[in-house]
């Protein structure tokens, strides 16, 4: 069962204390409770962020080998969807919403599977509230 799509910047969150807010925290427990699904390059992103925190030093990489293990606990499908949809709808939405195609990914996903995006990325919540689509943090 999936609660809502997570984005990469929530995820990513939850690795750093410093980024740390209640609200973020709460999509934690919803994501441990519920379950989240995600678009097949979600795994990259969470893997660059996390890598390009190495090469910054602001982790380890045993601190990355534990943070990824603590994501991989969660209850995260991913979506076999997103690949065959990148071509034809993810791109027109890109274009339509003025994101990446990173970013539509997500929008794409929330809104085939109506459900919420979780996301801290400000133009990406813009473009799902226009689209219909709830976003979280609220």
């Amino acid at each position: 069962m999936s609660g809502l799509v997570l984005d990469c910047s929530v995820a990513v969150s939850w690795c750093f204390e410093d980024e740390a807010a209640p609200e973020i925290d709460a999509l934690l427990e919803t994501v441990r409770d519920e379950g989240a699904i995600v678009p097949t390059l979600w795994h990259l992103e969470v893997a660059n962020v996390l890598v390009m925190a190495e090469r910054r030093g602001r982790l380890s990489a045993a601190d990355t080998a534990a943070r990824l293990h603590l994501l991989g606990e969660l209850p995260v499908d991913t979506d076999d969807g997103t690949a065959h949809r990148a071509w034809a709808e993810t791109i027109a939405l890109a274009r339509a919403q003025h994101l990446t195609a990173y970013d539509a990914a997500y929008l794409e996903l929330a809104m085939r599977k109506g459900l919420p995006l979780a996301t801290k990325d400000g133009d990406l919540a813009a473009a799902a509230r226009r689209s219909g689509v709830k976003t979280l943090p609220a």
